[in-house]
């Protein structure tokens, strides 16, 4: 269960002014439920990750919020309109594993894609547009990487060429799926500066987390999910051992580096 005040009660209306609203949300696949009746608002410059076990149905949310996935029931509002008129005000970061890296197109080529939804169907990416995407490429630390195929990118660097197609669309709200897999560590710091800077703008970012260590020091608020909401709220008030011990069942390791993290001893240590 949710803690109290942490979650809109079945029924009550929702803000019109969240990023994203979430109402009564299920989605299954061939008929097992992956998310079950998922109800919340996310508050508007929040930066949020969702917390949960393998299955849980994380990304799955990020997914149903954009329409990659069908609902068996419920729907989603954005700013308090359908995602279908909202679309420019999203970005999306997928998994890194979800895209095919062989595809023959340049660093600066990915990038661009972020703006083509201002270019029109028959007009080509002209210097405006290559200018953005590179003072975007330079947010990130990749400008002398532009014209490399993306396929001879490290892990690292593939990340934050899609980090630099979501900073270029210039969106209010920022959807990220595992940004930090497998990246370097490097990288991971230029990702939390990312983030704390669009939070900085006003932004709204909502990402798939994995390490529990850093959701103190990455989050403030934070969503623990298991098919259904466990708790969402400021990370201080429902990080919390009780509430990660219904969230992954118990399991103690992930409890132990939760407990460390609560208790501020993996803080400020490198990965």
């Amino acid at each position: 269960m949710s803690d109290p005040g942490t979650t809109r009660p079945p029924g009550s209306e929702h803000s019109p002014d969240s990023p994203l609203s979430i109402h009564a949300m299920t989605v299954a696949y061939e008929r097992r439920p992956v998310l079950w009746d998922i109800d919340l608002d996310i508050p508007r410059g929040a930066l949020v990750g969702i917390v949960g076990p393998n299955g849980a149905g994380k990304s799955t949310l990020i997914k149903a919020a954009l329409d990659l996935v069908p609902k068996l029931s419920g729907h989603v509002q954005v700013f308090g309109r359908p995602y279908t008129v909202q679309r420019e005000r999203v970005a999306y970061v997928p998994q890194r594993e979800s895209v095919d890296w062989e595809f023959p197109v340049t660093v600066l080529d990915v990038v661009c894609m972020g703006l083509y939804h201002t270019l029109g169907l028959f007009r080509g990416v002209n210097r405006r547009i290559r200018k953005r995407a590179m003072e975007a490429l330079a947010e990130v630390g990749l400008e002398e990487l532009a014209h490399r195929q993306i396929a001879q990118l490290s892990g690292g660097q593939q990340q934050r060429t899609f980090l630099a197609r979501a900073l270029v669309q210039e969106a209010d709200l920022h959807l990220m799926d595992e940004p930090f897999a497998g990246v370097d560590a490097a990288t991971e710091e230029t990702i939390v500066s990312l983030l704390r800077t669009l939070q900085s703008r006003g932004c709204t970012t909502i990402a798939v987390h994995h390490d529990l260590q850093t959701v103190p020091d990455y989050f403030d608020h934070v969503l623990l999910l298991n098919t259904r909401v466990v708790a969402f709220g400021r990370t201080d008030e429902v990080f919390t051992p009780a509430n990660l011990e219904a969230t992954y069942g118990g399991k103690l390791t992930l409890l132990d580096q939760a407990s460390q993290a609560l208790a501020g001893q993996t803080r400020g240590v490198p990965r």
